[in-house]
């Protein structure tokens, strides 16, 4: 007998029911293929990218998946505005909240891939763990305005005031939030990696930690120093890890008494003993200038690697080849020494005439 309950007959209800269950079946049957699809395709690439997608849709709540069943099927029944508003409601605070689901299982994903490939950088880790801190923190806070606003609460007057109580936090803290965001910056845009030999100022050393709020360097003393992540940023840095090579200049100076010709045979004399290393690049060599206790000769050159010991040992050798043949060409290098030339005035002077 066909009996009406709740303004529906019992055929309505049942194939309300029925909609619901195939639905729900089609949907997790549709999940399950998916993932299984995914992940099977994940195994043949290369990228993380599919492999975060798969842990995503895997997060799939078999709750949610039957409450969109019975949304899907309470279409089929007449029911009051109020129930029908009610059931709309819930299917898109179900669908905020599966979505929000989704987002943090791919954020964690991205986060555990991150530490595994950084197993040896504690520093970057701690800094990837405050970004997935502050993406978890906006992504579950934009749900809960949504899901606030989808039940009917004007979240206008809720946004103004924590945007009014976010600027009376932020001032209060403005400097820890100033070292938090410097650190992100150094995370992101990598103006020096832990390991690398930097100069801040006067200040130098290896870059051993880099932290939410500081980053610490070791330097040539043995020492630490510590600084501020947003002083740090501010400071002109010289990353010297990042060098492919180094410049060498010096000056060679020789005594002023020294012969035309010789001096002219200083320049090819340096550009051979330059050009005979290896991993050497020659520049230039020049008869510079005359100052007042030597005639200077520069030389420029690059050594072709960063290794600070492999540039002074080339240095080295280049200035004991240099002793070698100055010496046998005797050629002798300027002192800072000055020369006083004396007249005896007597003999500048002319002699006065007899006197009569």
């Amino acid at each position: 007998m066909n009996v009406v309950f709740f303004n529906n007959t019992t055929l309505a209800w049942l194939t309300a029911l029925g909609i619901a269950a195939g639905v729900a079946l089609a949907l997790y049957i549709a999940k399950r293929l998916g993932v299984h699809h995914m992940r099977k395709l994940a195994e043949r690439t290369e990228t993380r990218l599919d492999d975060i997608v798969v842990e995503a849709l895997d997060g799939t709540r078999l709750l949610a998946i039957v409450i969109m069943g019975l949304f899907a099927g309470s279409k089929f029944l007449i029911l009051p505005p109020e129930v029908h508003l009610f059931a709309t409601r819930v299917a898109i605070v179900t669908g905020l909240i599966q979505a929000a689901v989704w987002g943090h299982r791919a954020l964690r994903a991205w986060l555990t891939d991150y530490y595994q490939n950084r197993a040896g950088d504690p520093a970057r880790a701690t800094s990837a763990a405050a970004v997935g801190f502050i993406a978890q923190t906006v992504l579950w806070t934009v749900l809960l305005l949504m899901v606030l606003d989808n039940l009917g609460v004007n979240i206008t007057t809720l946004v103004a005031s924590l945007g009014i109580g976010g600027i009376a936090v932020a001032l209060a803290v403005q400097n820890i939030l100033g070292d938090l965001f410097a650190s992100l910056s150094i995370v992101l845009d990598k103006p020096f990696v832990v390991g690398d030999f930097i100069i801040v100022d006067k200040y130098l050393g290896t870059v051993e930690y880099v932290g939410l709020k500081t980053t610490r360097l070791r330097s040539l003393g043995g020492e630490q120093l510590v600084f501020s992540n947003a002083d740090l940023l501010k400071s002109r840095l010289q990353n010297m890890t990042r060098m492919s090579r180094r410049r060498a200049a010096f000056t060679v100076a020789v005594a002023y008494d020294t012969p035309t010709d010789k001096l002219r045979l200083i320049p090819p004399l340096l550009t051979e003993i330059v050009q005979a290393h290896e991993g050497v690049t020659f520049e230039r060599a020049h008869f510079a200038g005359m100052v007042a206790p030597a005639l200077n000769f520069d030389v420029v050159y690059w050594v072709e690697t960063a290794d600070f010991n492999r540039y002074m040992d080339i240095q080295q050798e280049i200035y004991l080849q240099l002793m070698d043949r100055f010496a046998a060409l005797e050629i002798e290098f300027a002192f800072p020494t000055q020369r006083l030339h004396l007249h005896d005035a007597r003999e500048a002077t002319p002699a006065a005439p007899a006197a009569t």
